[in-house]
């Protein structure tokens, strides 16, 4: 099993973040198999890009809301992770309250 669930959509309310702010979270080793994620369908050409993370942030966003983790964005970065077998992700962490 690669993630804990998969989703279709936030469930969560939009966190409103800009580049800037994401840039301010400081990263962590986050384990795959606790991430929701929030969407159910990836394009292909996105995951095998070799500059799929040249113009982005380099660190995936996960939310953690209601004692949940749910992957925001880097659905790419999180599967290239577990292509290469590895279990953690480094990403940014946000907490929303309840």
């Amino acid at each position: 099993m690669i993630f804990r669930a998969v989703g279709d959509g936030r469930p969560y309310p939009d966190p409103d973040m800009t580049p800037k702010q994401w840039a301010d979270v400081p990263p962590t080793q986050v384990q795959l198999d606790h991430l929701i994620t929030i969407k159910n369908v990836l394009h292909l050409d996105v995951l095998l890009a070799e500059d799929s993370t040249f113009y982005g942030d380099m660190f995936a966003h996960v939310i953690e809301w209601r004692g949940e983790l749910y992957l925001e964005d880097g659905l790419h970065r999180a599967l290239r992770c577990a292509l290469a077998q590895r279990k953690v992700l480094h990403a940014r962490v946000l907490r929303l309250p309840d």
